[in-house]
């Protein structure tokens, strides 16, 4: 049996909308970006979603008050573009079925809110550290190829190769399957650690996408902290292996 509750915090109607979701991920750069688009928009929560496809367990913040986890939407009445939704929360569904599950129940949510676009963002991640990430672009039609391409986002042959997981692939899927379209911005990423830097960019080109101004000084800054410790560990692990002996030898 499974359990699923939607709350509506503030009924709304939206306008040839677009879905923007920021689920946690590689790096948590789709995360980033979006809940940095909702404090700078000062976009207002509509609506919670709770559902036994969510972990088992409660979140308590800072003043020890427990809530139970759940996915959260935001929307923006943009007066000089289109209007914004935003999906984001702590958790995605724990496996395929509740991923599934919670997309459709999702899509048939949006639409009836007035979404006719989707924006997914995450991370793409390569492993390794990334100086200068790109914003790699997957998409539902070759117009929303060509919108990217133009607020510089890159299409590489067979990349990424195992495809989008997770609910920044299976809301474009399943919303095609609807007549919605769109595509997935991804960030490069290492993948190691939570990626402001990454974000940043996938935030300059949805500036691009969405005709708004954000400012994202913030994310930068944090950036720079992030990459501060980052050749910090990186000059422990040149010093220590300098200092370790050779005991690559046969004897």
């Amino acid at each position: 049996m499974t359990f699923t509750e939607i709350v509506w915090t503030k009924e709304v109607k939206l306008k040839d909308a677009i879905l923007l979701e920021g689920l946690p991920g590689v790096g948590n750069v789709g995360k980033l970006a979006a809940m940095h688009l909702i404090d700078e928009l000062k976009a207002k929560k509509c609506m919670e979603i709770y559902s036994s496809h969510f972990p088992p367990q409660v979140l308590i913040d800072d003043d020890g008050i427990v809530n139970l986890v759940n996915n959260e939407l935001y929307f923006y009445k943009n007066k000089e573009g289109r209007d914004l939704l935003f999906l984001v929360g702590e958790y995605q569904g724990m496996d395929s079925s509740g991923q599934y599950d919670l997309c459709q129940k999702l899509i048939e949510i949006v639409k009836d809110i007035g979404v006719t676009t989707i924006y997914t963002l995450g991370g793409y991640g390569l492993g390794k550290l990334v100086p200068e990430p790109r914003v790699l672009g997957a998409a539902t039609s070759k117009e929303i190829v060509k919108l990217f391409k133009k607020a510089n986002v890159e299409f590489i042959d067979g990349e990424p190769g195992a495809g989008i997981v997770g609910a920044s692939g299976l809301l474009l899927g399943l919303g095609k399957l609807q007549g919605i379209h769109g595509g997935c911005l991804m960030g490069e990423t290492s993948g190691y650690m939570v990626d402001p830097k990454s974000a940043s960019i996938v935030l300059k080109s949805l500036q691009k996408l969405l005709g708004v101004k954000i400012d994202i000084k913030e994310l930068e800054e944090r950036a720079k902290q992030v990459d501060s410790i980052t050749n910090q560990l990186k000059d422990i692990d040149t010093n220590e292996s300098i200092d370790k002996p050779d005991v690559n030898y046969i004897g």
